[in-house]
C-alpha cells in the first residue's frame, strides 16, 4: 500500500472519531455509545490520530 492508501485510511480514522465524538455527546442517538463521557473524549483524540496518519500519507517524498 503505498502513501495515498495510508492518507485513505487517515481521512477514514478521523471521520469514524468525529463520528464516536457525536455520538458520545449525544448528537447521534440509536447506539450504546450515546452520551456516553468516554466516547465524547476519545474520539477527538481518534480524529487527531487520523489526521496525522493522513497528513503523514499525503506528504511528498522528498527527491
Amino acid at each position: 500500500m503505498g502513501r495515498p492508501g495510508i492518507a485513505v485510511i487517515g481521512i477514514v480514522i478521523a471521520l469514524a472519531g468525529a463520528l464516536f465524538t457525536l455520538q458520545g455527546a449525544g448528537l447521534i442517538t440509536g447506539s450504546a455509545m450515546s452520551n456516553t463521557t468516554f466516547w465524547t473524549v476519545a474520539g477527538p483524540v481518534i480524529v487527531v490520530l487520523g489526521v496525522a496518519v493522513a497528513v503523514f500519507g499525503a506528504r511528498r517524498r522528498p527527491g
